[in-house]
């Protein structure tokens, strides 16, 4: 196939100053911050699925994407193009990772043994293709959510059969993920729920659940995957009553079923604003219990209730999750993968460099933003001076398990001068925005 990108150079960084589109105005990966390279601190990654396959349609209209690859008519062709279409681009983009859904790389054949064999061959394209290029696997994952024996779930599924095919096909694209040397593994349960309980065994899905990432995780053991396996969470659409709704629900489950200790999170910025929290919160929820281990890297749209998975461009979230990423001393083996989909008006190929490079300078200038907060200790000193009743007297005794209600109570009663201070939070607000607009 000739290329896909003709009209595209390699994408250099020029600076903010640079007039060209195609170019990247913060992100340079050679430039060290903090005694990392900027490629090795964002570990940028390519979404197959949205990238390569979506085909810009929504429930009111059919699709607009124009994509070369997509006008051939044998799948099996099709599906080998596309493959050279996703290499030319990342080469192009400077981009060192990607990520796939097993359902979006190769056709389904009539059989699952034939699908697997279609899987198989075309990931033969693809491995050749990623030692030409150095361009390496983040992530692999099972699709245990579009196909119709998946409408009621897969490892929370009432038919057990269903259960079955779900553990082979995470059988499959664990293989795959480990052959093609891919650093994590995600679970994904878009269907991992339910839509009434007078229809559900909520107990006996739970337990399920449960049983099936235990077998997931032993079987990474059996075949040797030294990767990090993960979790992502999401509390609603498709399936009405997700099981896995946000962080905390995820590690609650996780502790719950002895499994705490196997999987980290995939934390998606879209999943915590339909879950009513910023990002921020799930990742500071996830580092603070030692499982920030991955990033879907985008944002929604908070005047729409679905997850429309748009290219991250709003810079104070990108601050901030870069932030918690350097507070949590990074994201390696993890990374950042632009789970987003151009806007359906935006169908031509040059669109997809115009999005991921508007996500990769968002969150380059997050780094640098992050980087200068952390390194003036501003924030961290407003911490520890708004919490200081703890470094010394009662506060002391509290965090060091010395007090009961009793030996509070009588505290309490003879200390009645508290100083309760403002919070300021308008204030930071205010020194967060000088550290973003300072240029």
């Amino acid at each position: 196939m000739t290329e896909c990108f003709p009209d595209v150079d390699q994408v250099k960084y020029e600076g903010p100053d640079s007039k060209d589109p195609l170019s990247f105005k913060y992100y340079d990966p050679e430039r060290s911050i903090g005694g990392k390279t900027m490629e090795e601190h964002l570990r940028f990654s390519v979404a197959y699925w949205h990238t390569f396959t979506h085909d810009g349609s929504d429930p009111f209209g059919s699709g607009t994407m124009r994509r070369p690859w997509n006008d051939i008519a044998d799948p099996m062709e099709r599906a080998e193009a596309r493959v050279d279409a996703a290499f030319e681009f990342m080469e192009k983009l400077r981009i060192p990772y990607f990520c796939f859904h097993d359902r979006d790389i190769a056709p389904r054949g009539d059989s699952l043994a034939e699908t697997n064999e279609n899987f198989d061959a075309i990931v033969d394209r693809m491995q050749t293709k990623m030692a030409e290029t150095d361009i390496d696997l983040l992530w692999g994952t099972a699709q245990l959510f579009l196909e119709p024996k998946y409408a009621h779930g897969a490892a929370t599924a009432p038919n057990a059969d269903v259960f079955a095919h779900a553990a082979a096909q995470v059988k499959q694209a664990m293989d795959v993920t480990n052959r093609l040397g891919g650093e994590n593994f995600v679970f994904w349960g878009g269907r991992e729920g339910y839509k009434t309980l007078l229809n559900t065994d909520m107990d006996l899905e739970l337990t399920n659940m449960g049983r099936f990432l235990r077998m997931a995780a032993d079987y990474a053991d059996d075949i040797g995957f030294d990767g990090q396996l993960l979790i992502e969470p999401k509390p609603k659409e498709p399936t009405k009553h997700q099981y896995d709704f946000d962080a905390a629900a995820v590690l609650a489950f996780l502790r719950d079923h002895g499994l705490d200790d196997r999987f980290n999170l995939n934390l998606e910025a879209n999943h915590a604003t339909l879950a009513g929290h910023t990002f921020q919160h799930e990742l500071r929820y996830a580092r603070i219990n030692d499982a920030l281990g991955s990033i879907d890297a985008n944002q929604g749209d908070k005047l729409l209730g679905w997850d429309t998975d748009q290219f991250p461009t709003d810079v104070y979230a990108t601050t901030l999750a870069m932030y918690e990423i350097l507070e949590n001393g990074g994201l390696e083996p993890g990374g950042l993968n632009f789970d987003a989909k151009l806007r359906r008006e935006s169908f031509e190929p040059v669109d997809l460099f115009h999005g991921h490079i508007a996500g990769m300078d968002a969150f380059a200038r997050g780094l640098e933003v992050a980087h200068e907060i952390r390194s003036t200790g501003e924030f961290a000193d407003v911490l520890e001076d708004r919490y200081e009743s703890y470094q010394t007297g009662i506060g002391t005794d509290i965090t060091e398990g010395r007090t009961d209600l009793e030996s509070l109570a009588s505290y309490a009663l003879e200390n009645e001068d508290i100083n309760v201070r403002s919070g300021r939070q308008e204030r930071l607000k205010a020194l967060l925005n000088s550290y973003i607009l300072e240029s």
